[in-house]
Parts: structure tokens; sequence; C-alpha cells
């Protein structure tokens, strides 16, 4: 037995050990996570040995969950800042008034900032192609929890958002569950 086929073995028998119930979300609680998305949760639940259809939908569901939070708080943090600006007309005073000082400083910090390469391609992309395919193409770059997080902040509506991130997850997540199938089942010939 080869050290793939061993380590196949492990991982199954350790999933085996778990009762059925808990193993939905196991992958979930995967797919939730930043970087392993669902497409990395479908290859845990397939190495596991569970079924890939079963995979795809709780490793999409919990990547999803996870997104539409981002989304919420993002969202809401978004309303909050907007809210507190100071008015165009130059009012003074109030809530929603600052210093101006205080408002270039910032913006000069945040201009000076460099931004990652992940960051930098999906701003290309996302002048590109806009948010479908910004949010299709964002898992390439950067997770789809960041991809959400950009594009809400960024005065994107929400409900678009979640459109198009559910339409990348269910992709993706495909594309990891079909690829970890096929893997398994005709290069390392594991049943």
């Amino acid at each position: 037995m080869s050290p793939i086929e061993q380590l196949i073995s492990n991982f199954q028998e350790l999933v085996a050990q778990v009762p059925e119930i808990v193993q939905p979300f196991i992958i979930m609680l995967a797919g939730a996570i930043p970087f392993i998305d669902g497409e990395g949760a479908a290859v845990i639940g397939i190495a596991g040995g569970l079924h890939p259809i079963f995979v795809a939908v709780a490793a999409a569901t919990g990547n999803f969950l996870c997104v539409l939070l981002v989304v919420a708080v993002t969202s809401r943090t978004r309303t909050a800042i907007v809210d507190r600006r100071p008015s165009p007309v130059g009012l003074s005073g109030g809530a929603g008034a600052r210093s101006s000082a205080l408002g270039e400083s910032f913006q000069e910090t945040a201009a000076t900032k460099p931004k990652s390469k992940g960051r930098q391609r999906f701003n290309r992309w996302l002048v590109l192609f806009g948010v479908p395919g910004a949010s299709i193409l964002g898992p390439l770059a950067i997770p789809t929890q960041i991809t959400s997080a950009i594009l809400v902040s960024g005065g994107t509506p929400r409900r678009w958002v979640l459109l198009w991130q559910a339409i990348a997850i269910v992709i993706w997540t495909t594309i990891g569950t079909v690829a970890a199938w096929a893997t398994l089942t005709f290069v390392v010939e594991v049943s």
C-alpha cells in the first residue's frame, strides 16, 4: 500500500469513528474556515470516505453560512461608518461632524498602505468583470469570506453579493468534489 493510500485509509478510519450525525457538521465547519472554503472541505470529506454529494452539500452550506455572517457584519459596519460621515454641506457640530485634519490623516494612511498581490488581482477582476466575475474568479486569489467583505464594504448591495457568492461557492465546491472523487477513484484507486 502506497503512503497516499495509507493516509487516506487512516483518515477514513478516523471519520468512521465519528457518529454519522456529527459528520456533516465537521464538513460544514471545515467549509466555514477561510482558505479551506467549500472545495477544501469537500476534499476532506471525500478523503474521509463520505459520499461525494453529501460532502458537497455540507461543504457548500458551511461556506455559504460563513459568507452570510461576514456579509451581515460587514454591511452593518459599513452602514455605521457611512452614517457617521459629516454631511457634504459642511455643517459643523452634531453627531456626524469630524475634524477635517483627522479625515485627511486617515485618507493619507489608507492610501500609503500597500495592497497584497491577492487583493490587487481581485481588484483587477472586479474592474474587468464586475461583481459576477470577481465572485467567481475571487477564490483563485482570496477566500470567499474576504471577497464578500470587500464587495460589501465597497458598497455592493448585500443581495447581489450573496447571490454571486452562492453561485461561486456551488461552482468551486463542485469542482473540488469532482476532482477529489475522480482522483481517489481513478488515480489512487481507493474505493
